[in-house]
């Protein structure tokens, strides 16, 4: 069950600020507080999505689309395109995911290694 108090529901509704990289129709990204990587951009549906699994089984077409699309674009305006970069999508407590709001992750500038923890 999805809990509109969470964090990533209150930047949606604009109670809490954030440093909006990107914004369509279906999607924001913003900078990470705590980031792991001179790169480190959330994104996010709008739509009140716990996980990977409720987004596919839930969402519409496009805003499926827009997601991916938004993935791009922010690596795009990140300017981590052309070297890479890690996308991550943490899913339920086994999967470290912290905020019960369906989000990716863009991590880069800089090699990232086999592994970020």
């Amino acid at each position: 069950m999805y809990d509109d108090s969470n964090i990533f529901a209150r930047i949606l509704r604009g109670e809490i600020p954030c440093k909006k990289v990107y914004e369509d129709d279906h999607t924001l990204a913003f900078e990470d507080i705590n980031p792991k990587a001179p790169v480190h951009t959330l994104i996010i549906p709008k739509g009140n999505y716990v996980s990977v699994t409720d987004f596919t089984e839930k969402a519409s077409d496009a805003e499926i689309a827009a997601l991916m699309r938004a993935v791009r674009k922010v690596a795009e305006l990140k300017g981590v395109d052309a070297g890479g970069y890690r996308l991550i999508a943490n899913t339920g407590t086994d999967g470290g995911q912290e905020v019960p709001h369906f989000h990716f992750h863009i991590l880069g500038g800089r090699p990232l290694g086999g592994r970020i923890v």
